[in-house]
C-alpha cells in the first residue's frame, strides 16, 4: 500500500466516525441544537448531506414516527424529520430561511378527532448547505451572513414564537468560513452545541470563464488565412510568459513613537475603528489538531494557552503550535516569542494601558513577520501575525505606524492567497488584502509620507492584478494601472531606482492584459514605454534574471503590438528583445524561462517569416530559425518533468509541425523529395505528440486532426499512395477511424 493510499484510508475511517456521530445527534431529535460540520470537499458534503436527508428525512409516502402504543397520533406518511436547505445568496439569514420554510409547510397536526384535539408533529431538525459559495459573492453579502449569524443568541433567548427554537440547526462549512464564524460572530460560535470535523482535500475552483482569449496562452498555432498558396491557415499563437515583477512591500518594522512626536495622520478616539468593519477569513488546520499539535510539542518550560488567559485562545493556540516547528528551530526565537507571550498576559493582567498592549502585540506580529520575510510564509506563521497585528491595532488604532500595519495586514492576506491549499479561497483573501490597503491610504498623506503611500499604492496594483484572474478583470487590470501610475508619482528613480525600476515592469504587465479588453494599441504602447523604463536601471551584469525577464516582456508587448500595426517593423522589435532575454536566460541558470522565450521567439519568426513582404529567401532563413526555437523549448520541457510550465507544450508541438509543414510544401524551399519527405515525418511526429496531450473533446484536437489528415494528403502529393501508406502507418490505430474518412 502506498503512502497516499494510506492516507486516503485514514481519511476514510475517520470520516466514517464523523459520520456516525452526527448521524446520532442528529437522530436524537433535541430542540434547540446548533452543529456545525466542517468539510472542504465538496463532492464528500454532497454524499454525507444527502445520506443524512435519506436516512433521517425518508422520502414521502413512508411512515416517519412508528406508532407507540395505542397513540396512533404518532404516525403520518409526509412530514419530514430533516428537511435539507440551500442557503439563499441574496439574503442569506438561515434563521429566516427556516422560519420561512416552517410557515409555508407547518406540522400536521394528527389523532385529532370531534372531542379530543388533534397533537402537531415535532418540528423537523434543518441541514443548511451552500455556505461555500459565499466566498464568491461581495463583502458586503459575506458580512450580511454574518450579522444575521450573531443575531442568533437573540432569537434563542427571546420570548417570540419563533418556530426556530424548536428546532435543530446543521450548518455545512468550510474551514475557511469556520474561522470567519469564529472572530466575527462570536455570539453564534458560543450557542454551538458540537462540531464535526471531515477530512478531504478542497475542492479546486472552477476556472474563470469570462477571461478574455484575445492572447489566449493557450491556444495552438492556429493557421488561418494566410497570404501563402499552399497553406489557408495563420498562426495565432500569442507568445507568454509575461511577468511581474511581484514587489510587495513590508515596511522595515518600526518602533511606536512616543505619544507627543510627530506622526501621519491617524484616527482620533471619536472615529470609528477602520478594522471594525472587516470581516477576516483564514484558512487554518482545525483547532484540535493545533491544541494537539502544541501539547506534543509543548516542553515544561514553554506555557499552555491555560496559562495565558487574556490572549485570545486562537492566537495562544497557533503560536503555542509554531514554537520549536514552524517559527524557528533556534532557541533564542522561540525563547524570545515565550518571553512577549508573559510580557503581553502581564500587561493585560496589570491592566496597562492600550497603547502599551497595543505596542506588544506589533512586536509579536514584526516577530513572525520576520520569519515570514527569511522563507517561513507557513499557514501558521501568516496567521499569527494577522492576529497579533490585528490585536494591536484593536488596542491602539492611533499608533503612527498603523498605516504600515494595515500595509502589512494587506500583504500578509495576498501571501495566503499564494499559501496552497488556499486557491479556492483566492479572492476572498485577495479583496480583504484590498481593503486593507485601501484603508491604510486613507490614513496616509501622500506629500508627507511618500514612501509609505507609494508602497501601499505598490502593493494595492499587485493585489488587483491577481483579483483579475478571478473576476472583472477589465476593471481590476485598470485599477491595477492606476495604483501603479500613482506609486510612481512619489516613488521617482531618483529615490529607489530599483524598486522605481520594478513597478514600472509591475505598470508595464498591467498594461499589457489591459490592452486585451479596452484599447488594445494605446494600452500596448504604454506597457513598451513602462518596460523601456524599467529595463534602464537594471544592470545585466548585476541583475541578469530580471533583465532577461523585462526583456522577455519587452518582446512580448511588440509581438502583440504588431498584430495591430507595422507588423514586419514590430516583429523584429520583438525578436531582438527575446534574443537579448535569452542572453541571460540560459538552460543552466532558468531552464522553465529559458524554455518560455524560445518557445516565443519560434512564434516571432514563425509570423515575420509569413509577413506579405518577406522574401522568399528570408523566408526560409526565419522557417528555420523558428524551428530551432521551436525544437530548444520542447527540449528544455521534456526535460523537465514534473516541473510547471508557463507555455503549452503540446501547442509548441502543433506549431512545430505546421513550421515543417510549411518547408515541406513550398517547392521554392528545396527540390529534393528525400528533404521534402523528412520535413512532413517530423510536421506527423510532432502533430500526434500534440494530439497525444490533448483533451479529446476539445477543439484543439479537432484542429490537430486537421493538421494530422493535410499532413497525410502532403506524402501522398509529394510521394504518391506509398508514401501515404507510409504516412498512416505511423499514426496509431486507434485513430484510422477518425482519420481515413477525412482523407
Amino acid at each position: 500500500m502506498s503512502l497516499k493510499d494510506t492516507v486516503h484510508s485514514d481519511n476514510d475511517a475517520w470520516n466514517r466516525q464523523v459520520y456516525h456521530r452526527l448521524k446520532l445527534a442528529l437522530g436524537l431529535g433535541l430542540r434547540r441544537q446548533i452543529f456545525i460540520a466542517v468539510c472542504d470537499d465538496l463532492n464528500l458534503r454532497n454524499q454525507v448531506a444527502a445520506r443524512l436527508h435519506s436516512t433521517l428525512a425518508y422520502p414521502v409516502g413512508q411512515v416517519l414516527y412508528q406508532q407507540i402504543g395505542n397513540q396512533s397520533e404518532a404516525s403520518t406518511p409526509a412530514y419530514p424529520r430533516l428537511v435539507t436547505l440551500r442557503l439563499n445568496l441574496n439574503d442569506p439569514n438561515p434563521i429566516a430561511q427556516i422560519d420561512q420554510w416552517l410557515a409555508n409547510y407547518p406540522p400536521p397536526v394528527v389523532g385529532g378527532s370531534k372531542d379530543v384535539p388533534g397533537k402537531a408533529l415535532p418540528i423537523p431538525s434543518f441541514q443548511m448547505v451552500g455556505t461555500e459559495q459565499l466566498t464568491r459573492q461581495p463583502v458586503a453579502i459575506q458580512r450580511l451572513f454574518l450579522h444575521y449569524l450573531r443575531l442568533t443568541q437573540q432569537h434563542l433567548s427571546s420570548q417570540t414564537d419563533s418556530r426556530f427554537l424548536e428546532s435543530s440547526l446543521l450548518l455545512w462549512v468550510p474551514r475557511p468560513w469556520l474561522r470567519a464564524i469564529q472572530q466575527s460572530a462570536p455570539q453564534f460560535w458560543r450557542c454551538r452545541t458540537g462540531i464535526f470535523l471531515f477530512a478531504g482535500e478542497p475542492t479546486p475552483t472552477v476556472p474563470n470563464r469570462g477571461t478574455s482569449r484575445r492572447f489566449s496562452v493557450q491556444r495552438s498555432l492556429d493557421l488561418d488565412s494566410v497570404e501563402e498558396p499552399l497553406i489557408n491557415e495563420q498562426l495565432r499563437k500569442s507568445p507568454n510568459n509575461l511577468e511581474f515583477g511581484e514587489e510587495l512591500d513590508f515596511p522595515s518594522p518600526q518602533t511606536p513613537i512616543e505619544s507627543g512626536q510627530a506622526s501621519v495622520k491617524s484616527l482620533t478616539p471619536k472615529e470609528e475603528n477602520p478594522l471594525s468593519q472587516l470581516q477576516i477569513f483564514t484558512d487554518q488546520t482545525q483547532q484540535e489538531e493545533n491544541t494537539q499539535l502544541s501539547s506534543s510539542k509543548n516542553p515544561s518550560n514553554i506555557p499552555s494557552s491555560s496559562d495565558l488567559p487574556h490572549i485570545s485562545k486562537e492566537l495562544a493556540e497557533l503560536i503555542l503550535a509554531t514554537i520549536g516547528t514552524t517559527i524557528s528551530d533556534e532557541q533564542e526565537e522561540n525563547l524570545q516569542v515565550q518571553q512577549i507571550l508573559q510580557e503581553i498576559e502581564g500587561l493585560h493582567s496589570q491592566q496597562a494601558s492600550e497603547e502599551e498592549i497595543g505596542a506588544a502585540y506589533y512586536r509579536l506580529g514584526n516577530i513572525y513577520r520576520l520569519c515570514i520575510e527569511q522563507g517561513q510564509s507557513t499557514l501558521e506563521n501568516l496567521m499569527v501575525a494577522i492576529l497579533a497585528y490585528q490585536e494591536s491595532i484593536s488596542y491602539d488604532d492611533s499608533s503612527p505606524v498603523v498605516p504600515d500595519i494595515l500595509n502589512d495586514l494587506g500583504t500578509l492576506y495576498w501571501m495566503l492567497y499564494r499559501t496552497p491549499p488556499n486557491s479556492q479561497e483566492g479572492p476572498a483573501y485577495i479583496e480583504q488584502g484590498i481593503e486593507f490597503y485601501q484603508l491604510a491610504l486613507k490614513l496616509i498623506s501622500p506629500e508627507s509620507h511618500s514612501e509609505t503611500y507609494a508602497r501601499v499604492q505598490n502593493n494595492l496594483g499587485t493585489a488587483y492584478g491577481d483579483l483579475a484572474r478571478f473576476n472583472n478583470p477589465e476593471q481590476n487590470w485598470q485599477n491595477a494601472v492606476t495604483a501603479y501610475t500613482e506609486a510612481l508619482r512619489f516613488r521617482t528613480a531618483q529615490m529607489e531606482p530599483l524598486k522605481y525600476a520594478a513597478c514600472q515592469n509591475n505598470l508595464g504587465t498591467a498594461y499589457w492584459h489591459l490592452a486585451q479588453y479596452n484599447q488594445p494599441v494605446a494600452n500596448l504602447k504604454q506597457a513598451v514605454e513602462s518596460y523601456n523604463r524599467a529595463i534602464v536601471y537594471y544592470n545585466s551584469e548585476q541583475e541578469p534574471l530580471k533583465y532577461g525577464m523585462i526583456q522577455n516582456n519587452i518582446g512580448t508587448a511588440y509581438w502583440n503590438l504588431a498584430q495591430y500595426e507595422q507588423p514586419a517593423e514590430n516583429l523584429r522589435s520583438s525578436v531582438h528583445a527575446y534574443k537579448e532575454a535569452l542572453e541571460y536566460r540560459t538552460p543552466a541558470k532558468v531552464p522553465t524561462a529559458c524554455a518560455a522565450t524560445q518557445n516565443n521567439l519560434g512564434t516571432a519568426y514563425w509570423h515575420l517569416a509569413n509577413q506579405p513582404d518577406t522574401d522568399k529567401h528570408h523566408r526560409l532563413q526565419y522557417l528555420k530559425i523558428c524551428i530551432e526555437a521551436y525544437d530548444e523549448a520542447l527540449a528544455l520541457a521534456h526535460s523537465l518533468k514534473g516541473v510547471s510550465l508557463s507555455f503549452d507544450m503540446f501547442a509548441t508541438h502543433n506549431n512545430l509541425g505546421l513550421a515543417h509543414y510549411q518547408l515541406a510544401t513550398d517547392k521554392f524551399f528545396t527540390e529534393d523529395k528525400s528533404l521534402r519527405s523528412q520535413y512532413l515525418e517530423e510536421a506527423l511526429d510532432n502533430h500526434l505528440k500534440a494530439l497525444s496531450g490533448i483533451n479529446q473533446e476539445s477543439e484543439a484536437h479537432q484542429s490537430t486532426i486537421t493538421y494530422i489528415v493535410k499532413t497525410i494528403r502532403g506524402f501522398h502529393d509529394e510521394l504518391g499512395i506509398q508514401g501515404q501508406n507510409v504516412a498512416l502507418s505511423k499514426v496509431p490505430g486507434q485513430l484510422l477511424p477518425e482519420i481515413l474518412p477525412k482523407l
